[in-house]
């Protein structure tokens, strides 16, 4: 996100590409995780990585090898099931986005993480290997604190209409592109007391929520606090929403789970709902996820 710690080697700032508003799709009849990306909706696509992991695809039809990593790149977004969006650019078409990202040869791979553009590789790959770059981006983003879920696009019958992120989410997504992550928790709890049941929106509000908070916390405050008393329970959350946004999740989870285990009645309750909102952030598949669970289980019973 704005305020992520995500800084690695050959980032580009992106944010002098993003000047057109996103265009505008309809909705088809089967979904996909992979868009196309044109200037006018390179904003759009940019604004999404500061949610979810984005691979940019930059590729041509005359490059060799383009059509098979095509179809390895979209075989694993769509195994993937919203972990992370490709996004694909016909560099013949749109020179302009090559010229910017200073691509010189297709095609070119690279992720978008916050904002940010890193390289991952030029050419074509094996599947495997092409598997593996991925995880890595997607270990980089969680480090990041960007957790959160694609939202699955439906493709049309018509090939030349570009679908969109439903319009729903509209005022969420604007309010974290601009940082404002109180505003964007508050359109995500919007859009949750009408569908309680929508995981995009649930996800949204409690990293939203967690970016809100941890933007109010001062650091050395927090320590000072903390070497205080290890058992004030305000610190102690505070603490663990700071190695949240770090990447540090095990450690945020068990910051609150040890003072879950020296605490009882309603002294546990406010760790405990804390403890799940921090859940809600992570993929589920993530290992850190499960031990918490399994521990926070064995703290409380």
């Amino acid at each position: 996100m704005t305020n992520s710690t995500f800084n690695r080697p050959g980032a580009v700032d992106l944010s002098a590409l993003t000047q057109r508003p996103a265009g505008a799709g309809r909705r088809g009849t089967r979904n996909s995780w992979v868009v196309e990306v044109d200037e006018s909706t390179l904003e759009a696509t940019v604004r999404r990585s500061l949610q979810y992991p984005v691979v940019l695809e930059l590729t041509s039809p005359r490059a060799q090898g383009a059509d098979q990593l095509a179809a390895d790149l979209a075989g694993l977004v769509n195994a993937a099931e919203g972990r992370w969006l490709l996004a694909r650019v016909d560099c013949d078409a749109h020179p302009q986005i090559a010229a910017a990202l200073q691509i010189q040869a297709v095609p070119t791979v690279l992720g978008l993480l916050a904002g940010q553009a890193v390289p991952l590789f030029q050419g074509v790959l094996p599947h495997d290997d092409i598997a593996a770059v991925i995880d890595q981006l997607l270990q980089a983003a969680l480090a990041n604190g960007i957790a959160g879920h694609a939202e699955p696009i439906a493709v049309p019958d018509d090939p030349a209409t570009v679908p969109v992120r439903d319009a729903r989410y509209s005022a969420a997504d604007e309010a974290v592109a601009r940082g404002d992550f109180a505003a964007a928790e508050e359109a995500f709890d919007a859009l949750l007391r009408a569908n309680p049941a929508d995981p995009e929106a649930r996800i949204g509000k409690a990293q939203a929520g967690l970016w809100a908070r941890a933007g109010r916390v001062d650091r050395a405050g927090v320590e000072a606090r903390l070497a205080a008393d290890p058992a004030d329970t305000a610190a102690v959350l505070d603490a663990a929403d700071l190695a949240m946004v770090q990447g540090r999740a095990g450690e945020a989870f068990a910051l609150i789970i040890r003072l879950i285990r020296s605490t009882a009645g309603d002294d546990r309750e406010p760790l405990r709902r804390r403890l799940l909102d921090l859940f809600e952030t992570l993929d589920p598949a993530d290992p850190a996820l499960a031990k918490a669970r399994r521990d926070l289980a064995n703290a409380l019973f």
